[in-house]
C-alpha cells in the first residue's frame, strides 16, 4: 500500500510553482497569465504610466481595460500625495532627453491633479502647467483633459470650471516667459483641438485666465491676441508677431521659399497650404533644426519631397548623418530609434479622431536613420561590466492579439513588444561592446540574434519563439552555465506563470552560488502594474522600457 503523501512538504521557500504565491510574502499579486509576480507600489505604477502610456492594451488586458486600472492608480496617488504627482509627472516630462515617448500622460495627470487634488496639489501644479504644456497643442490637450474631469455638463457637452488656481495657472503660460518667446508659441499655433474633438483658441484661454501684463510689449501681445490691437501695433514691438505676418502674407510657394530662405521665417509660421508643397520642404531641409527635419520626415514622403535618388532625398541623407550636428542638436539614441520605427511603419494617426496617414518610406532615409541611430550614441561611456540580457519571447510579447498594433508611439506602431525589447537590447550591447550576451526566453531559453552590429531593420522580421512564460529561466540558465555576470537586464510584460519556481528563488541561488552582488532590471514593455523583480531586493530595479533613460540608467545601477 503507497504511503501517504505529506501535503505540507511540497511548500518550499527555493522552488515555489509560480502559479501558488511564495510562501510567507503578501505582497504578490496573480497576474493575468495566473502566474504570481510582486505588485508593484504606486508610485511605481503611477511612473510606468506616464512613461508608457495605455494605447494598445496588453496581450491579455484590452485598452480600455489598463487605461481604466491606470487612471485608478493616478487618482489614488493624487489622493495620497498630490504635490509628489505633479513633482514626478514634471520630472518625466521635462527630462532631456525627454524619458516618455509622448506627452499625453503627463498632461492627463496634470489635468486630474487639478481636478480631484487638494489646495496643496493645485498649489504645486500652477508653476508645472506651463513646463508641461509647452505649446498650444499641449495646453488644448490639458483643457480637454480638465474638462472632462472637473468640469460640469451642458446642453453642449461640458464646459470647465474654473477657480483661482487654475486660472493663475492658465495666466502664467502667457507669463512665464520673454512676451516675444510667448508670442512664438501663440505664432505657431492659435487654434488648436482638444483630445474630444473640440476647438480651442489661445484668445479664449486669455479671456479666463486674465493675465496682467508686466511690460508694454506683454500688453500690446495680449491685446494682439484679444483681437483689440491692430498687427502693425504688435509687429513694431515683437519680432515673431512681425515674421509671422511675413509668412502670412505667402501665396506661392516661391515667396515660401524666400521668406524662409532669406528673412529666416520659422517655417511654423508659413500657412498649412504652403507646408504640402514639395518645393518649400526641399528648401526647408537645409533650414529647420533637427529635430523637426526628423519629426517632419514622413511629412516630406508623403507629399513627394523626398523620393527615391532624388536631390532632397540626398541632402536629407548627409543632415541625417552628420556626427556633429546630431551631438550637437542631442540627438538621444532612443529618439532615433523610434524615429525609425515611426518612418519605416508608413502609417500615422496621432488622433483616433483624424483620418490615417500614409507614406511608402523611402529606403536611403530609413537606411540613414539607422545610421543616425548609431551615430547618435557619441561618448556615452560603457560600464564595464558584464551583463545578461534575456528578452522575453512568449506568445504575450508578439503583439498579434485582437485588434492590437502591438506598442504605438505617435499613432504608429512601432513593433510588438517581443520586437523593442529586442532593440533595446542591441542598444545595450552596443553601449557595452562585449560585455553583453543576450538571449531569448518563454519556457525554455534559446539563442538571440542580438549582436551590437545588429541591423534595426532586420528585427522587423523577428517573430518570438512564443508558447508559455518562465521568467525564471534567465536566473537558472545563467547558474547552470556557472556564467558570472554583474547584472540581468530582462525585458518583459511580467506575464510569467509557467515555472517550477519563482524568479526571485532562482536568482537568490544564482546569487549564493555564482555571483554574490549580481543585480537585476525589470524592464516593463506594458503598464500591467506588476513585475518579477521583488521590491524589497535593494539589488532589483523596475523601471520602464521605453524609458529614454534606460541605457544611463542600467549603466549606473549596475555599476554601483
Amino acid at each position: 500500500m503507497a504511503r501517504n503523501r505529506d501535503p505540507l512538504a511540497s511548500v518550499s521557500a527555493f522552488t515555489t510553482p509560480q502559479t501558488q504565491p511564495l510562501p510567507g510574502r503578501t505582497d504578490q499579486v496573480k497576474n493575468a497569465a495566473g502566474g504570481y509576480v510582486f505588485a508593484k507600489d504606486l508610485w511605481r505604477k503611477l511612473e510606468d504610466f506616464l512613461v508608457l502610456g495605455t494605447t494598445g492594451g496588453t496581450y491579455y488586458v484590452s485598452q480600455d481595460q489598463l487605461t481604466a486600472e491606470n487612471v485608478s492608480v493616478l487618482f489614488e496617488a493624487i489622493a495620497e500625495d498630490g504635490p509628489r504627482v505633479v513633482e514626478l509627472l514634471t520630472e518625466i516630462s521635462t527630462a532631456r532627453p525627454p524619458r516618455a515617448p509622448k506627452q499625453r500622460p503627463a498632461l492627463f495627470a496634470l489635468a486630474a491633479a487639478y481636478a480631484k487634488g487638494d489646495a496643496a496639489t493645485r498649489q504645486a501644479a500652477k508653476p508645472a502647467l506651463p513646463k508641461v504644456a509647452r505649446t498650444t497643442d499641449h495646453l488644448a490637450q490639458f483643457f480637454g483633459y480638465y474638462k472632462n474631469l472637473g468640469g460640469k455638463p451642458t446642453a453642449r457637452g461640458t464646459a470647465p470650471v474654473v477657480g483661482r488656481s487654475l486660472r493663475t495657472a492658465l495666466a502664467s503660460w502667457f507669463l512665464s516667459d520673454r512676451a516675444d518667446t510667448v508670442a512664438f508659441k501663440v505664432c505657431k499655433a492659435r487654434q488648436r483641438k482638444t483630445p474630444q474633438g473640440e476647438a480651442f483658441d489661445l484668445r479664449d484661454v486669455l479671456r479666463i485666465a486674465h493675465p496682467k501684463a508686466d511690460s508694454p510689449e506683454r500688453a500690446r501681445l495680449f491685446g494682439w491676441i484679444a483681437g483689440n490691437v491692430p498687427d502693425a501695433e504688435a509687429r513694431d514691438v515683437l519680432e515673431s508677431v512681425d515674421r509671422f505676418l511675413v509668412a502670412k502674407a505667402v501665396t506661392t510657394p516661391r515667396d515660401a521659399i524666400h521668406v524662409v530662405t532669406e528673412r529666416k521665417v520659422p517655417w511654423e509660421f508659413l500657412p498649412d497650404a504652403m507646408l504640402r508643397e514639395p518645393s518649400v520642404w526641399e528648401a526647408l531641409i537645409d533650414t529647420v533644426g533637427l529635430t523637426a527635419l526628423i519629426r517632419n520626415l514622413s511629412r516630406m514622403t508623403r507629399i513627394g519631397t523626398l523620393r527615391p535618388m532624388n536631390d532632397a532625398t540626398r541632402r536629407a541623407v548627409a543632415r541625417l548623418t552628420d556626427q556633429g550636428a546630431l551631438l550637437r542638436a542631442r540627438i538621444h539614441p532612443m529618439d532615433a530609434f523610434l524615429a525609425l520605427r515611426v518612418y519605416g511603419s508608413g502609417r500615422s494617426q496621432p488622433n483616433p479622431r483624424a483620418d490615417v496617414q500614409a507614406w511608402t518610406p523611402v529606403p536611403a532615409i530609413l537606411d540613414a536613420l539607422e545610421e543616425t541611430y548609431e551615430l547618435s550614441f557619441g561618448s556615452v561611456e560603457p560600464s564595464g561590466r558584464r551583463l545578461l540580457v534575456a528578452v522575453d519571447s512568449s506568445g504575450s510579447m508578439s503583439g498579434d492579439w485582437l485588434g492590437s498594433r502591438g506598442v504605438v508611439v505617435g499613432g504608429s506602431s512601432i513593433g510588438s513588444p517581443y520586437e523593442v525589447g529586442c532593440a533595446l537590447a542591441v542598444m545595450l550591447a552596443r553601449i557595452e561592446k562585449g560585455n553583453v550576451h543576450v538571449i531569448d526566453v518563454d519556457t525554455s531559453v534559446h539563442a538571440s540574434k542580438v549582436t551590437p552590429r545588429t541591423n534595426l531593420q532586420e528585427i522587423k522580421s523577428w517573430r518570438p519563439s512564443g508558447g508559455g512564460t518562465d521568467l525564471s529561466l534567465p536566473f537558472r540558465w545563467a547558474h547552470d552555465q556557472r556564467m558570472a555576470v554583474d547584472g540581468f537586464v530582462v525585458f518583459t510584460d511580467n506575464e510569467t506563470w509557467a515555472g517550477r519556481s519563482h524568479p526571485s528563488q532562482e536568482l537568490d541561488a544564482y546569487r549564493r552560488t555564482v555571483a554574490a552582488d549580481a543585480r537585476v532590471v525589470v524592464a516593463a514593455m506594458t503598464a500591467a502594474g506588476y513585475s518579477i523583480g521583488d521590491p524589497a531586493d535593494a539589488g532589483v530595479l523596475n523601471m520602464a522600457g521605453l524609458d529614454a533613460s534606460l541605457p544611463l540608467i542600467v549603466n549606473g545601477f549596475i555599476r554601483s
